[in-house]
């Protein structure tokens, strides 16, 4: 059975949705940033911790990580910054 939903390997980076990981100061200027992209094709990546192992053992009831899925932690400031970014539809 296929699932509803898989991601394009194939599409490109189009824009950063809220502020740069140096903008609010959440980095030391590494290649180690968290950031959020919107992709050209519409989806969302996501770049921040992979703390799959370790909040992957105390997830919600109905809550589950796929074998290809990683569960990511980005600051919650970095979210904020993005909202009007973000679009409504």
């Amino acid at each position: 059975m296929s699932r509803p939903w898989e991601a394009d390997p194939s599409t490109r980076f189009k824009q950063r949705l809220g502020k740069s990981p140096q903008e609010l100061g959440i980095t030391t200027d590494s290649p180690d940033c968290p950031d959020i992209w919107e992709l050209d094709n519409g989806d969302i990546a996501v770049i921040g911790r992979d703390l799959t192992e370790s909040l992957g053992r105390r997830l919600p009831a109905g809550v589950s990580v796929g074998t290809d899925e990683r569960l990511v932690v980005i600051p919650r400031n970095m979210l904020v910054a993005a909202k009007p970014d973000i679009p409504g539809d």
